[in-house]
């Protein structure tokens, strides 16, 4: 299971983040883990859509890997986590158990949602990670509020807010802009722009396409970000939380990334040329970029890297099986979770 970072990150406001030049090889080998747990979690995934035990909507993240892992580097125990409907990597990333998230895809009483909720409706109170949202834009108003109660609590938390470059254009999302540079909440919210709105490129939707600066008429900084190289993606973004953690209001990220496969398993992608994909894979993929690195440093060898691959790989094993294992929901499970008493 992947773990998080958390705990290595400084517990002084003052400190950095993170020193990106000063990468230990734990550190270097836990980014490498995790990027290829996803990899490899959303691949079986796709595999079990297409033998139909998954059901409805599946949105893979591959390609995107380097995002999620190298902003959860900068997070802190207590902090929160939100996104939308492309969020198994955002799951796996925070320490949720790959066996309850692949129940979840499968509709079993195993999954984080009890089988109830899905791909893109599952929780986890324990890692604070607050969704996967089918609605697009909608996880920007709810990160909102949830740095707003980590302000209001005094916890010394900040809520990591994901959404697609698609959702830049929603009218909710300029609305929690104003509300939280307004009352300064400890909100990074986080672009995963990886250059298409289902099918619709962002330079065909998006009027001046320097989208960090959607946010500067209400006097949220921004900057882009390289996301296909976690450890950019890890010194990129230092500054935007140290500024968050230091009181200073929210802050915004482009972080330019890509995703090979189509918006969902529907998808066929006709939308981009073939060539397209292939040069990204070839010439900027997370993964490789990284393996690549770690093997000219010298770092760990060949047989390191493909142990940790086989170790990854049976965990993935072991999460699809149980997910197959576990039961299906009582029908009565329809009537559970609807209230709570307060």
């Amino acid at each position: 299971m992947v773990a998080s970072r958390r705990d290595r990150a400084s517990s002084k406001d003052s400190e950095p983040a993170v020193d990106a030049h000063r990468f230990e090889p734990a550190d270097l080998e836990h980014y490498y883990r995790s990027m290829l747990l996803i990899r490899r979690f959303e691949e079986r995934a796709g595999q079990l859509y297409g033998m139909g035990l998954i059901g409805g909507f599946c949105h893979l993240y591959i390609g995107q890997e380097a995002v999620v892992v190298g902003l959860q580097a900068l997070a802190r125990e207590g902090d929160s986590i939100i996104t939308s409907y492309r969020d198994h990597g955002h799951m796996l990333a925070t320490g949720m158990d790959p066996k309850g998230v692949m129940a979840e895809l499968t509709g079993r009483i195993g999954g984080y949602s009890k089988g109830k909720g899905g791909s893109m409706h599952m929780f986890s109170r324990e890692k604070r990670f607050f969704g996967g949202h089918g609605i697009v834009g909608a996880a920007v108003p709810l990160g909102t509020g949830l740095a707003f109660a980590h302000q209001y609590n005094e916890d010394g938390g900040i809520c990591f807010c994901y959404f697609g470059d698609g959702a830049t254009n929603q009218g909710q999302v300029y609305e929690s802009f104003n509300m939280a540079a307004l009352w300064k909440l400890p909100v990074v919210y986080v672009i995963e722009n990886n250059r298409y709105g289902m099918g619709t490129s962002v330079e065909r939707a998006a009027a001046a396409g320097d989208l960090s600066q959607r946010g500067a008429a209400y006097g949220i900084p921004g900057k882009g970000v390289n996301g296909m190289n976690v450890l950019e993606v890890i010194e990129g973004a230092a500054e935007a939380v140290d500024h968050v953690r230091g009181g200073n209001g929210p802050y915004l990220l482009d972080v330019k990334t890509y995703r090979y496969r189509g918006h969902s398993m529907s998808d066929p992608a006709k939308y981009r040329s073939k060539d397209e994909v292939s040069k990204m894979r070839s010439e900027s993929d997370p993964i490789d970029q990284l393996k690549k690195r770690l093997l000219e440093d010298g770092v760990f060898d060949e047989a390191h890297l493909k142990d940790i691959d086989k170790q990854v790989k049976e965990i993935v094993g072991e999460a699809a099986e149980f997910a197959q294992n576990s039961p299906e929901p009582d029908p009565a499970e329809l009537w559970t979770d609807i209230l709570v008493d307060a």
